[in-house]
Order: structure tokens, then sequence, then C-alpha cells
């Protein structure tokens, strides 16, 4: 850092004192003497770049002058007892010996010298004192006195100046002594000027580099700093706003009160130039004595939008979504058209409705588009709108506010409208959700904004919705369970998750999978392609109404009740019927279409393939081209055993296509 500068200001005497004193301050400051008074050290500063100069030193009305008019510290060199005393011993000295003390007179500026008329009292001194206030006074008094018999003027440099120019003998009134004390107390002003600067300097860069608007204020309320974005709001500029009091530009931050307890109120809510803003009214104290008080304010939209961008980026991490597009397994046509619709689904931020039966995998198809969409990093949140009373429900979705209800959350709650900001909200079984709920969620897709339980204003929300349903929709608007209006917001982009009776060509590639992931859990050691061969030709004939999660819980209950077995060749087949006893309804048919293919002894078959269901019910006698399908179907199946389950074995075999195949499995035709 820079040593601090230093003017000594003084004309004639003062100055000749400056020079025999600057050489001692050298290594501390750079003393500059200016042998100039009044307007002409105004007029030279105002040459120089703002903070050239640190303080100034200067005495009697020169001094005053300067202090009255510059935003410089100036340091007066004051007059000490001893300096009194001293002078009047020079000037004794250099009085006539027949000439009396009343032809001596000590001049002061502005105001006598108080120790002088207690000396002069004591001692019974007969030296009068006199005053002065500015230059042309000065002048008009040492003449006075010179006219009046006075010899000897003792007074500071203005005074001893005109002194010597009308003939008198001038003693200089001030000594070295106080010249040294005038400038270690410039110096230590400079330096605490310089800590202040550096420090207001500090504040001011943090104060312009924050978006919320900032405003300081003395005791009196008037602005001492403020920032760009409070002038911003108050419609002012720093500049115009400095040194006005802050509550005739803006009643509603008065600080009257703050200044009046020195306690900081937080967060209060005021309406200013059409908006609402959070403010915080803040003391501020030094060393326990209150000097002002600080005022911030911020757009309440701001300070919601950053909430709520904060709690998506940083949020729990049961709000990230685990699957892709690619999880959804399966190389029919139906899942590979699915998947191929969600990937342009997910280019856009359209409201998606998915249909599927329960276990099709409707919410791991809403984390892959979210995780193929431009929200990916933004929160997913999922609901089941069939899991929650109504009154729970509305308070999950929507969120409430401090006392809202009886039991309420202390500060209240966001709802899960408002943790998925930026991000996506499935709602799963959006069918079953109240009537006076999908009013609300009308709203919220509509007006794009959520309206807290208790709350008087909307928050702005930034949701992707996806929902998902087993029910026919159309219907139950309908039957009036369900709203139209809201069936049309949803029914945007409609999918359709097949089940996984209709896709049985993704079985051979699900089974391996869900078993691998089974017999791991279990710590198996069988070969997951043997219990494979073993399962795939039951597999294969069932229907599966839990659909894909059925079929991985099933795989789940043969691999931890074979866990101890090493060879999977071990395992019968009625040892896997045992163990899962709806895959032998699907044996029993295969059985009895062999008996009937071998020739019908009994007059009234059994029969249970998906064509004869309804005939083996009735006992009605079948028809030829009944009688064709079951034989066809118990022909598949034994070709199917015959191959240990391998598809593409069977279809060669057959000589039949692989979409055949399975078709004629499905249907039976």
């Amino acid at each position: 850092m820079r040593k601090p500068v230093i003017w000594a200001v003084g004309i004639s005497k003062l100055g000749e004192l400056y020079r025999d004193i600057v050489p001692d301050y050298a290594t501390q400051a750079e003393v500059h003497i200016v042998d100039k008074g009044y307007e002409a050290v105004i007029e030279a500063l105002e040459r120089l770049p703002a903070g050239s100069v640190d303080g100034i030193v200067a005495g009697g009305s020169n001094g005053d002058f300067l202090r009255e008019r510059l935003a410089l510290p100036v340091v007066l060199v004051k007059v000490t007892g001893s300096d009194v005393m001293h002078a009047l011993a020079r000037a004794r000295r250099a009085l006539p010996a027949s000439s009396p003390d009343s032809r001596i007179a000590l001049v002061s500026y502005a105001r006598p010298a108080p120790e002088f008329e207690r000396f002069k009292s004591a001692f019974h001194i007969d030296i009068a004192q006199h005053t002065y206030v500015d230059a042309q006074n000065a002048e008009d008094l040492v003449l006075r006195l010179r006219d009046e018999g006075m010899e000897v003027i003792v007074g500071p440099g203005l005074v001893t100046q005109l002194t010597e120019r009308a003939g008198l003998t001038g003693i200089f009134l001030y000594s070295q002594g106080s010249v040294r004390a005038a400038f270690d107390t410039a110096l230590e002003v400079a330096r605490l000027g310089r800590i202040e600067a550096q420090r207001r300097e500090r504040l001011d860069t943090v104060l312009r580099h924050l978006h919320e608007g900032v405003a300081a204020v003395d005791l009196n309320g008037r602005i001492e700093a403020i920032n760009a974005s409070m002038a911003g709001i108050l419609g002012v500029t720093a500049v115009d706003a400095l040194g006005r009091p802050l509550d005739a530009i803006a009643p509603p931050l008065d600080m009257a009160r703050t200044l009046e307890s020195a306690s900081a109120e937080l967060e209060a809510i005021v309406s200013m130039a059409g908006k609402t803003w959070v403010i915080n009214r803040i003391p501020l104290l030094d060393q326990g004595t209150l000097t002002g008080a600080l005022v911030t304010c911020q757009d309440s939209q701001a300070f919601a939008r950053v909430d709520r961008s904060l709690r998506s980026r940083h949020r729990p991490r049961h709000l990230v979504a685990r699957y892709r597009l690619d999880d959804l397994i399966g190389d029919s046509a139906a899942m590979t058209q699915v998947r191929a619709l969600a990937r342009r689904y997910a280019q856009t931020d359209s409201t998606v409705l998915v249909h599927g039966e329960s276990g099709t995998g409707k919410e791991l198809l809403a984390q892959g588009i979210h995780n193929a969409s431009r929200r990916r990093d933004y929160p997913f949140v999922a609901i089941n709108c069939a899991a929650f009373p109504e009154t729970l429900l509305e308070s999950e979705l929507f969120g409430y506010e401090d006392g809202a209800f009886s039991g309420a959350r202390r500060g209240g709650k966001a709802g899960l409208f408002e943790t998925a900001h930026n991000g996506t909200i499935f709602l799963d079984e959006i069918g079953e959700m109240p009537m006076p709920l999908q009013t609300r969620l009308l709203r919220v897709l509509q007006e794009r904004e959520v309206l807290r339980l208790g709350a008087n204003e909307p928050v702005p929300c930034d949701v992707r919705v996806i929902a998902a349903t087993h029910r026919d929709l159309r219907a139950q608007v309908g039957a009036g369970l369900f709203r139209e209006d809201l069936y049309y917001r949803l029914n945007i982009l409609r999918m359709v998750l097949p089940p996984l009776r209709e896709r049985m060509d993704d079985l051979p590639r699900l089974t391996p999978l869900f078993l691998e992931r089974a017999l791991a859990r279990a710590g198996a050691r069988m070969s997951v392609d043997a219990l494979q061969a073993s399962l795939l030709p039951l597999l294969a004939t069932y229907r599966w109404p839990g659909n894909v999660r059925e079929l991985e819980n099933l795989l789940e209950r043969i691999a931890v009740v074979c866990a101890d077995v090493v060879d999977a060749r071990e395992i019968s087949r009625a040892r896997l019927i045992e163990i899962a006893p709806e895959l032998g309804t699907a044996t029993d048919a295969a059985q009895d279409v062999s008996k009937t293919n071998a020739g019908r002894k009994i007059g009234t078959p059994t029969m249970v393939a998906p064509s004869e269901e309804v005939h083996a019910t009735r006992g009605a006698p079948l028809t030829g081209r009944e009688r064709r399908a079951a034989e066809e179907l118990a022909r598949i199946h034994a070709t199917l055993a015959a191959c240990g389950g391998d598809r593409n074995a069977a279809c060669e075999a057959l000589g039949i296509s692989r979409s055949t195949l399975w078709r004629k499995l499905r249907t039976g035709i």
C-alpha cells in the first residue's frame, strides 16, 4: 500500500516550522508543504484526482476555513498552554527594557486562550488578549493595536506576518511540539480513514453485485448507501438517493420502528410499485451502539423461484428417476413402437396419458420419458392417486400454509407440484382421483400455478404431467365419474402399454433377465439357461393377468424355493407347478388337448384350450373348426415340449413363423 499523503498548509512562519519537521516523517508519509491558504488550497485540490490526498494539517483561521469546506480530514495545529508561556517569555525579551508588559498583546483566532487568562490572573500580568475571525479582521486588529501603542504582538503566522509588515515585533505562537502533535494526529486519522475507505469499498462491491435491493440509513433515516438494485426498485438514481430520507422516497420501507427499538424485523411483506416484496430491517450496531439500519428488499416471486430451484437441484434421492426407455425390455412390434413413441413424446412438454393394465410398467415408462427429456436434471415425483384419502391427497399434491388445518406442520409444507418444479410429476391411477380434486388439478394444468391450502397467493409452477390409468376414462366421463374437461386436458399425448399376453414374443427375453436377478438375490448357483428351458413351456401357456409384475414375482418365488438346488434339471415339471400352481392350468390344458388329439373316448370331453373354454363349461359338442384348432394347439405344445421350449426349433419343426406360433399359443386359433 502507498504511504498516506499529507498536505501541510501554512504561510510564512508556520511554513518555516513545517520545513524543520517534515524530514522526520519521510518514512511514514508523503508530506507536501503547501505555501498557500484559503481558496487557493481548495483550487489546488480540485485539480487532483479524488483520493490523492489523505489529510491536511493547518493552523488558525486557515485551518477552520478548510475544515468547513473540505470533505477531507483537516487537523488543526493547536496552541497549548506551554506554547503561550514560551511565546510570552520571548515577547518580554523582545520588549525594550523601559517598556511595560502592557505593550505586549496576545492575538488568537476566534476564541481567547483560557490557559492564558488563568495564568494572567495568577501572576498579575498586564497583557491584553485579542481575537480575530478572518484575514481582514486580523489586519485591522494589528493596525489598531499599533495605534494604541503596542510594541510586541504574539500570535499565529498570519498575525506575525501582518505585525512585521506594520513595523512591530511579531512573536510566532506555535511550537515544534504542537506541529508534531498535529502531524501524528493527521497520520492516525489518515490510517483510520484508509481502513474505513477499504471497508466501504468492499461493502460497495458487495452491494453492487447483490441482486436484491439494499440500502443503509443513518440515525435520522437518511440514505447513506444504496445499491443499483434498490435504486431501480425505488425508481431513483443512486446519486440522487444519497442523503434523502428513505421514508420520503418509499414510505412502505419506513425504518422508524427499527431505529427506535434497535431490533431486527425479518421477512416482512410489503406492497410497493404494484408488487409484493419480502423485506428485512436490520439495526446497525458499532460496539453495541446503534449507528443506523439496513433494509433489504426482494421480489417475492423471485424469492419463490430461487427457493424452488434450489429444492429442485438439491432434491432427495427418492425424487430421482432411475429407469430409462431402454429398460422397457422387449423386441415385439408393440414394445418397439412404444419406445419410439415415448422418445418422440420426450422432446415436448405436453401432458401424457398412459393406459395400461396393472403391472405393465406405466411408472417405468414415465421415468423413461422424464430421463429422455430436457427435465432430466430436475425432480421426478410420483404419487398414486388411489393410495390417499381425499383430504390427505389434496395437501400432498398442493401443499398447505402454516395453520391451514388442525395438525398442520409449523411453517407449512410444499406440495408435490411445487417439489416437482422444473421436473415431472407422475399421477398414477388418475381415474381414482375424487371429483373436487379433479377441479383443482384442471386449474393447475391450465394456469401453471398452485394455490396451497390456506394461502391467498398462487405460486407459479413449471411441471410436466404424466398421468396413468387402467380404467377407460372415456367411459368414466360418460358415467359422470370423471370431468370431461380434465380428460381432454390430460389426453393430449396418448400411449397404450400392451399387456404381457399380447406380446408373448418378449417372454424369452424377460424370463432370463428376471431369473438372473432373482437367483442372485437368493444366492442360488444353478444355471439360468437350464432353469429357463424347464420354465418356458409352462410360462408360454399362461395368460398373465398380472402382466410383467406377476412374471417377475413368480420367478422370484421359484428362485427362492429352489435356491439350494445346483442342477436345474433336478427340478421336475411337477415341482415347478407345485411352487407356482397358477401354471398348472396351462399344463392340464395341454394334457387334455393331447388326449383329444389321440381320439376322444369320453362323451363330454373337458377342454380348456382358449378356444374351447366356453364349450367345455357348457358341455356343448365341438364344431369341426374348434376340433381342428384344439388338435393343432396340442401338436404345438407337444413340439415345444420335445424341443425343450426352444421356440426357434419348434417353429422350424412346425413350419410356421414365430409370430404365428405365439398368436396360436395366445388365442388357440
